[in-house]
């Protein structure tokens, strides 16, 4: 079983998608927010569920999908995963990664 570490880039845009949308809806804010991070919970069993974007020294950088949103992670060699951010599907991850 894997360990998973929200980074701190990837903690601020969480922070981000509950305030942006917090400003009409609260409850659906908090929603969200539980969503992304109950879907990052799968990785801990299943590291590989999402699509390979790239290879890098430290580990392949992975993108899991949910609703509007790309969560990205890195699968270290050492049975850890950092989730790097939560990317909304109109952004480019390109310049984010």
């Amino acid at each position: 079983m894997a360990v998973i570490r929200w980074t701190t880039e990837s903690e601020i845009w969480l922070r981000d998608i509950h305030k942006y949308i917090s400003q009409d809806n609260p409850s659906a804010a908090a929603r969200v927010v539980k969503s992304i991070y109950d879907k990052v919970q799968i990785l801990r069993d299943l590291p590989e569920i999402g699509y390979k974007y790239r290879t890098e020294k430290e580990g392949e950088i992975r993108i899991l999908l949910y609703g509007h949103y790309r969560i990205a992670y890195l699968i270290r060699v050492t049975d850890q995963i950092d989730v790097l951010g939560v990317f909304h599907g109109s952004l480019d991850i390109e310049s984010y990664l």
